[in-house]
């Protein structure tokens, strides 16, 4: 099970191995050039099948490829797929998580989306989805994660602060082990993970 990563991402790729390191034999390694993949489907698995196919279609190798994005309810055409060019594309992850508060008032309520396409050849395509439901906080928190991870706060973890007693809100960017194992992209994993050891006769 050899797979090139449709990325240029070194720590998505380094991500991506730790979730994988469950399955016997899986390589992931990040392909030998960035190629450009414009991005014109309309939804998640649209866009992760366009990267996986063209970078196969390149490398004539199996291919793993992400389209991840967060879905925001009050703003639904502003992120989702088109998250990485919030405010167009230009700005900084500080700078895409200012304008996104200053784009809400009450309704905070968010998700965040991964899509992973498996691209073994062209008979054989797999796809895995995973979520993580939260809300938008009202200030920027944290400094140990990525993109819109200092102002999302997980359900999950907020619902477990509250029954400790706790009244401060944990975005993600302050909980980096816990965003590991529960992410949106780590339920993804986990379900790829799970159909190919049984696939492969792997015991669980």
């Amino acid at each position: 099970m050899n797979f090139i990563l449709a990325s240029s991402n070194a720590h998505k790729l380094e991500e991506l191995k730790n979730y994988f390191a469950p399955l016997d034999q899986f390589n992931l390694e990040l392909a030998s050039e960035k190629i450009a993949v414009e991005e014109t489907g309309s939804t998640y698995y649209e866009n992760a099948h366009l990267k996986a196919e063209k970078y196969y279609q390149k490398f004539k190798k199996p291919t793993l490829a992400d389209d991840s994005g967060l879905n925001v309810t009050a703003l639904p055409d502003d992120l989702g797929i088109h998250s990485s060019r919030f405010g167009g594309g230009n700005l900084t992850d500080l700078e895409k998580n200012e304008l996104l508060l200053s784009k809400l008032s009450e309704d905070r309520e968010a998700s965040f989306t991964c899509v992973l396409c498996f691209y073994l050849n062209p008979q054989e395509i797999f796809f895995f989805e995973g979520g993580l439901k939260g809300i938008i906080a009202t200030e920027i928190k944290g400094d140990k994660g990525f993109g819109y991870d200092p102002v999302f706060i997980p359900e999950g973890r907020a619902q477990e602060m509250q029954n400790k007693g706790h009244d401060e809100l944990i975005t993600l960017a302050m909980i980096p082990d816990w965003k590991a194992a529960n992410s949106h992209r780590a339920k993804a994993c986990a379900s790829a993970v799970q159909f190919f050891r049984e696939r492969d006769g792997q015991s669980l």
